[in-house]
């Protein structure tokens, strides 16, 4: 394992900024997202690696060389897990929404590319492809709200600055769009859900995938989202066309 230093990088709001409001104009605009969190990275980044490669879990991982993504991208593989399982409703939920694990992989390669440790590499490009697991096993969507409320959920487990300023930005728009309806409550009880729930960028994603979708919840002490599920005239309004889908067309 690696013991190199990591030097801090300094916070770029205007870059930040800039990235906020071109993903409040296109939020399929997956790219911004990464050049957020790379602008507002500050020490959170070293502070939860530090505390990844504390756990076993995390020495066992680095020490495997994992490639989440591998195990992500074997569509095949997952088809043929068992109903009710992780791993067969992340692949069904992929397909419904006409998306893939190498998709995150292609927006974010230009962000992504200084990295010098590679065991940190590894952890970074390990919780990139956690993204749409974390919906799958929050119960929050791909339509805009649900993006808001995992991203909400993703700043009570890392403290990232980055994550904080497109939830706050996502439902303040998302309310301006809606008026009268509780984005921020769902926002909030995104927020807290984060927080009390089990750390998710140190787990084996690899083994819970083949693990009964109910039982991880429950293990990780994920609840029904039940003030985002409420607001269904904005999860209906927000909710974007199949990637794959929009390309074709």
């Amino acid at each position: 394992m690696t013991t190199q230093t990591f030097q801090h990088p300094s916070m770029e709001f205007r870059t930040a900024w800039r990235a906020l409001q071109a993903l409040i104009a296109d939020p399929e605009d997956t790219k911004q997202v990464f050049t957020i969190m790379r602008a507002l990275t500050g020490k959170s980044l070293w502070k939860q690696y530090v505390k990844f490669r504390g756990l076993e879990s995390g020495q066992q991982i680095l020490a495997e060389q994992r490639d989440l993504l591998l195990t992500l991208a074997d569509r095949a593989a997952l088809q043929q897990l068992p109903e009710g399982t992780l791993g067969k409703a992340y692949i069904d939920f992929m397909e419904r929404e006409g998306i893939t694990a190498e998709g995150l992989v292609e927006a974010s390669e230009e962000v992504y590319t200084d990295f010098t440790d590679k065991d940190l590499e590894r952890y970074v490009m390990r919780t990139r492809e956690m993204h749409d697991l974390w919906h799958v096993v929050t119960g929050y969507g791909r339509d805009g709200l649900g993006e808001v409320c995992v991203v909400a959920f993703s700043y009570g487990q890392t403290k990232s600055l980055g994550f904080a300023a497109i939830a706050l930005m996502g439902a303040y728009h998302f309310r301006q769009l809606f008026p009268g309806s509780r984005i921020f409550r769902a926002a909030w009880k995104a927020f807290r859900t984060g927080r009390k729930a089990k750390w998710f960028p140190g787990l084996d994603w690899e083994y819970l995938l083949t693990q009964p979708l109910d039982r991880v919840r429950r293990d990780l002490n994920i609840t029904k989202p039940t003030d985002y599920l409420s607001l269904e005239h904005v999860i209906n309004e927000t909710r974007p066309a199949p990637i794959m889908q929009a390309a074709a067309e």
